[in-house]
């Protein structure tokens, strides 16, 4: 799962790679992630693809309130953790709506990581938004009966295509947690052939759209649905 080499040479990226913490800001709070490289590898730092997607979630405005959103391969934990801040709607003064307007996120990850994530999401989230944010054990392809399918409003993944054995079981997976309304938004650095064997099966199942680059991190944001639906957030 995690202990995969890294491939992109060292220097800065490298450092920040193996440096035991991250911060970052998004929805007007400051996220601080504790990173272990040494421990669980790729499953332990944040890695571009999480950030890109979630400043695309935070400009772009996208509804996330009430929705039921579901992290795949969530590593460190902060995507999961700005969805669920970004899914608040703080009624001025009244929290006891928290519990009819706020994003449900399932942030999930092999079993290995699950403590290390746990530790992350529950350090940065409020008190009253830790029940919206459950951290769970998902295996690709396995134990699936333990969500239920088609539930999910949303399903994301930042950098999760990169082993071409998990392939199959990851799409597996989404046409399990998917409805026909489903949005899903994968993120991604295109780094070698395999990946774009990934897109074109994902192509072969889902309607798929490349809706944003960033070109500063070379990072691609893909949008899947089934069928040949097109829809806006």
């Amino acid at each position: 799962m995690a202990l995969v080499p890294y491939e992109e040479g060292g220097g800065w990226a490298a450092r920040q790679l193996h440096s035991p913490s991250a911060t970052f800001r998004f929805a007007s709070r400051t996220i601080r992630l504790q990173q272990d490289w040494r421990r669980l590898g790729v499953a332990a730092v944040v890695w571009d693809a999480a950030v890109v997607l979630c400043a695309y979630l935070e400009m772009e405005g996208i509804d996330l309130r009430d929705r039921s959103v579901i992290e795949l391969g969530a590593g460190t934990g902060l995507l999961g953790i700005v969805v669920t801040l970004l899914g608040t709607k703080e009624p001025a003064g009244v929290r006891a709506l928290y519990s009819t307007c706020c994003a449900r996120v399932t942030i999930t990850d092999r079993a290995a990581a699950l403590e290390f994530l746990e530790s992350n999401v529950q350090a940065n989230l409020p008190p009253e938004l830790r029940p919206r944010a459950v951290v769970k054990e998902l295996t690709w392809g396995k134990d699936l009966d333990n969500f239920p399918p088609g539930a999910f409003d949303f399903i994301l993944g930042a950098d999760i295509v990169y082993l071409e054995e998990t392939f199959a079981e990851l799409l597996q997976t989404l046409e399990h947690l998917c409805s026909e309304q489903t949005v899903i938004l994968l993120s991604c650095r295109i780094r070698y052939e395999r990946d774009l064997k990934f897109l074109k099966m994902l192509r072969e199942r889902f309607s798929v759209y490349e809706v944003h680059y960033d070109s500063s991190k070379d990072v691609h944001i893909y949008k899947a649905q089934r069928g040949s639906r097109k829809d806006d957030f």
